[in-house]
């Protein structure tokens, strides 16, 4: 990023390197401090039009209106209100407004900082977050400092909100095994450290998934728009590979969040290395694409997102990349599994590997926090493997085994009870917490024990729109496989999709786009499921049922919790 600051909407990046400021007085002056005015006087305009009023009642043009803003903070920083000669001053109550709506629309904004380094040692970690957090003193304190002349008292009750950014990033540039063709991502900067000031609540313009992705005809790294510095990019090792995640600078949102969900690749994870898959997210190239595309002379898996509205939404970059996940892991024979897996470990030494599946909705997650709930005097603790994708596979003696993806969970808040979504707040970040389908992204489990290979003890379909209760086993493979296959679920509108549908192996990320080459997995994984005996079966969670069910995932919770202590009867 060549500039010092961009504003976007409701969206502003200071870039520390280009300028820094270390007093309120330096803040005032800064070009990023006047282009703040003319946003709050458009704001003003169309929010608070009696303060927008009062601030250009003797003034003809915007430029003086700022003008005279800056020179009445400057002299409130030095000066008591009584001792400033100014028409703004003479009417405090209504310039303690102006400051305070002026905090207000400035904490709304969604603030990020970057930082850019050269390899160099110095501006790591602890340099880094100081910087940051000494910004964010200066603001607090400016802040503070002119409420308070114009109050004409001092606060009694002090909150310490975050004034300054909401996180912050710390950009390098590494040197990767860049292919032919690929020459435009050469030079844009790598996520290298992260910070986040959580809890943070962000506010996309979306609360939804509307899209299905698509095989491309050509390579979407043709339609690469790059501009001039506006590009970053988060290497996420999702599972056990590597993939570039490129965002514009309009969705840096969706960059910080990545890092509560998906792993950070470390330096020597990128360097000299060929990515698994690369994500644009954000192409501003005028279309509306959510596609994908296989470069099977470089084996790279491309997916390409266009900058529009919708997909600002963070289920649009968390699915984007688990589809290149899954289609890269089909094509080396490991079956991805829209679900969730736990290992349970009760309090008598006894442990459990329960693996569910179903799509979006069905009830996956909320299954294990109920038999969490119900079981809470025998469960000495649980391991979460995966909690919305993971993968089974053969090992090398030819036994079932299950990875996850995320080191965090995607976690909608309608559906849970009520402390459950903050169980981790301090950790978390919220999107949209207002609004109907609001999520949460919590971390979730440690990378090494996602990318283990875990022992499945059965494996459940998440039935959430027959009206049964509990759960029944499947006694022989073909009506398991066809139940799996067929994907059935009630939608609750959390996507495009509502009422009862169908989606091929409850999976539209990946399976759903290869089913010739998935069908063929199902059935040597079906094979190995029965010959080694692992229980397969349905769970009824009732969450598509009126009242879901009258709460029949209770029922569904009991079921479990008897199979854990006594296995398949």
């Amino acid at each position: 990023m060549k500039e010092a600051y961009y504003f976007h909407e409701n969206t502003v990046i200071l870039n520390y390197s280009k300028f820094y400021v270390r007093k309120p007085s330096a803040l005032i002056e800064s070009d990023g401090f006047n282009a703040f005015l003319h946003y709050y006087l458009q704001y003003l305009d169309e929010k608070h039009h009696d303060l927008h009023e009062f601030l250009f009642r003797n003034h003809d043009s915007e430029e003086s209106v700022r003008s005279d803003i800056k020179s009445v903070l400057k002299l409130l920083l030095v000066l008591d209100l009584d001792q400033i000669d100014h028409d703004y001053v003479r009417v405090p109550h209504i310039l303690l407004d102006i400051i305070e709506e002026g905090y207000h629309y400035w904490r709304s904004l969604q603030r990020f900082s970057v930082l850019y380094t050269h390899n160099e040692t110095g501006f790591q970690m602890n340099s880094f977050i100081a910087a940051d957090g000494q910004f964010n003193a200066v603001c607090l304190s400016f802040y503070r400092q002119v409420q308070q002349k114009v109050q004409g008292a001092s606060n009694r009750v002090y909150r310490q909100l975050q004034a300054g950014t909401n996180a912050a990033l710390l950009l390098q540039y590494y040197k990767w095994n860049v292919p032919n063709g690929y020459e435009a991502f050469s030079d844009i900067p790598f996520v290298h450290e992260v910070m986040l000031r959580t809890p943070l609540i962000i506010h996309p313009k979306s609360n939804k998934r509307t899209n299905v992705f698509k095989d491309d005809d050509h390579n979407p790294v043709l339609d690469f728009v790059k501009g001039k510095e506006e590009w970053l990019c988060f290497p996420a090792k999702v599972g056990s590979l590597l993939i570039f995640c490129y965002f514009h600078r309009n969705f840096i949102s969706s960059a910080a969040a990545t890092a509560n969900l998906f792993e950070l690749a470390a330096m020597e994870d990128v360097e000299d290395k060929k990515p698994d898959a690369i994500m644009i997210f954000g192409n501003p190239d005028g279309r509306d694409d959510t596609t994908f595309y296989h470069d099977e002379d470089n084996d790279i898996w491309i997916g390409k997102d266009s900058a529009t509205d919708k997909i600002d939404y963070f289920g649009y970059t968390k699915k984007t990349i688990l589809t290149l996940h899954n289609l890269a892991m089909i094509s080396r024979g490991w079956l991805p599994i829209h679900g969730a897996m736990v290992n349970i470990y009760l309090k008598d030494g006894t442990k459990k590997g329960l693996m569910f599946m179903g799509d979006s909705g069905a009830g996956k997650s909320e299954t294990i926090e109920a038999l969490s709930t119900l079981a809470s005097d025998l469960i000495d603790h649980q391991e979460t493997v995966f909690d919305d994708m993971g993968t089974i596979h053969l090992d090398k003696d030819g036994n079932i085994r299950a990875q996850g993806t995320e080191i965090g969970a995607f976690v909608r808040l309608d559906d849970l009870d009520k402390g459950t979504a903050y169980k981790d707040m301090d950790r978390s970040i919220f999107f949209n917490p207002e609004k109907p389908n609001a999520r949460v992204v919590i971390p979730a489990a440690p990378y090494d024990v996602v990318t283990s290979d875990h022992k499945v003890d059965c494996f459940l379909y998440a039935n959430n729109y027959t009206d049964k209760r509990g759960m029944h086993w499947f006694e022989n493979r073909k009506g398991a496989e066809q139940t799996f296959i067929e994907g059935k679920r009630f939608a609750l509108g959390t996507t495009q999709e509502k009422g009862l549908s169908t989606t091929f192996f409850a999976n539209p990320f990946g399976p759903m786009q290869r089913q010739d080459s998935c069908r063929k997995l199902i059935d040597k994984m079906f094979d190995a499921l029965y010959e080694q005996k692992i229980p397969v079966g349905e769970i009824y969670t009732c969450l598509g049922l009126p009242d879901k069910g009258d709460h029949g995932i209770n029922q569904a919770a009991e079921a479990l919790l008897d199979f854990v202590k006594n296995g398949k009867k």
